[in-house]
């Protein structure tokens, strides 16, 4: 897992070079039209999944998958991926504020950008994605003591969740891939601790 640590690391790093940028790039515009501009009817099945990344439900699932295998140094590792998450986002977010105040929320800062849901904000920072720290950070913990056989359900859920958050609206590309690096991140640091 300290490859995926590392992976996440450089990810995050990469996420945030590009994100320095004085406006978003017009290939970041276009990735993010043509995600958020799939079809609506992508948002009922991309709704449950993405749910993985709101801290109550993507902790409470985090935990139940660790009281299905028995095993507490999962259930303890899921809760300092929560907690990790909330730190790091706001770390991040402090640390970066000069920096990327063009990264608002794509009702801002991406025209004609379609919101799909009640909840997802128009306005506000959204560099990176909380939702995407949960879902990965989670995932990476899960996937340290989960049988072999199932590897691959975190790892599709924390993709949905990626592609999701672009999908309503909530965040530009390199949003979620920040999200996604720091997941990683912390989630691969602490799978080294859960083992």
């Amino acid at each position: 897992m300290i490859v995926v640590a590392t992976v996440g690391g450089l990810l995050m790093a990469g996420s945030a070079a590009g994100a320095r940028l004085p406006e978003i790039h017009p290939l970041e515009q276009r990735a993010f039209r043509l995600v958020n501009g799939l079809p609506d009817w992508l948002y009922v099945p991309l709704w449950l999944p993405m749910q993985l990344g709101n801290l109550v439900a993507g902790t409470a699932v985090g935990l139940g998958i660790a009281a299905w295998y028995g095993d507490w140094p999962m259930a303890a590792g899921v809760v300092v991926a929560a907690v990790l998450k909330l730190l790091a986002e706001r770390v991040i977010r402090a640390r970066t504020a000069d920096h990327l105040a063009v990264r608002q929320r794509p009702g801002t800062s991406q025209p004609g950008a379609i919101l799909r849901g009640a909840d997802v904000p128009a306005s506000g920072p959204s560099f990176p994605s909380g939702h995407v720290i949960l879902v990965a950070g989670v995932a990476c913990v899960v996937l340290s003591r989960i049988p072999d056989e199932v590897v691959w359900v975190p790892f599709s859920l924390t993709s949905l969740v990626t592609v999701a958050r672009v999908y309503v609206g909530a965040h530009n590309p390199l949003d979620v891939t920040a999200g996604l690096g720091t997941g990683l991140l912390v989630g691969g640091i602490l799978a080294q601790w859960v083992v």
